[in-house]
């Protein structure tokens, strides 16, 4: 039996800040994925890069901005700033909730599967994203790793998220995040990994195929 359900946020429950891109990489002369590195490192792994250390609440948005844009400029890469940055990735619809998302998670709870959400993030993010959807109301807890001090991929975090809803073991829990290392961190634990396409409805449907089989 399910016991819990994790979330990311996100790219779960808002379109992904990392995807689509590509103009604004463009207009400064390089790709989506040599500026997303240059901004977030090698977000597969966790590591000394800037944004690693503000996502584990140990820099300021600041410092790892700087950072970016000293990378940006060493590679080459001129015009990057954080206004234009943050504007470009708001174009993905990362500040608008998927409202079946949302409705799933609501569904669950009134079937008293436990729920939490897991999610890489900066302390100066924290007021925004929790303003898109009633967070406290929704889940049972929440793992932000700028708070706990680790982050996505780490297995750390995912054994803390079981740990504080008191899931009894990794294989009664489903977790779901738009980024692969995420995922299949979390199936090594044992943990039931969904992946989250563009579309969201693919990894509702097999959630709802995880819980119905177990």
């Amino acid at each position: 039996m399910i016991e819990a359900v994790f979330w990311d946020f996100g790219g779960v429950f808002t379109g992904s800040p990392f995807h689509h891109l590509d103009n604004y990489a463009r207009s400064m002369g390089t790709t989506n994925e040599r500026l997303l590195e240059h901004v977030f490192g090698r977000y597969e792994a966790d590591g000394d890069h800037p944004w690693h250390r503000l996502e584990r609440g140990e820099g300021t948005l600041a410092d790892a901005l700087e950072a970016a844009a000293e990378a940006c400029r060493t590679d080459g890469i001129e015009g990057f700033n954080s206004e234009g940055f943050f504007k470009a990735m708001s174009g993905t619809n990362s500040d608008e909730r998927r409202e079946s998302a949302v409705s799933k998670v609501r569904e669950l709870n009134e079937a008293g599967i436990r729920q939490a959400i897991i999610t890489n993030n900066a302390k100066e993010f924290g007021d925004m994203w929790r303003s898109l959807i009633p967070v406290d109301e929704l889940f049972d807890a929440v793992i932000d790793s700028s708070a706990v001090g680790m982050r996505k991929p780490d297995p750390r975090i995912y054994q803390l998220a079981l740990d504080q809803l008191g899931v009894s073991s990794p294989e009664t829990s489903s977790f779901l995040d738009d980024f692969e290392p995420n995922v299949a961190a979390a199936r090594k634990l044992g943990m039931h990994g969904i992946l989250v396409e563009h579309d969201i409805s693919g990894a509702l449907a097999e959630l709802d195929r995880v819980i119905a089989s177990n």
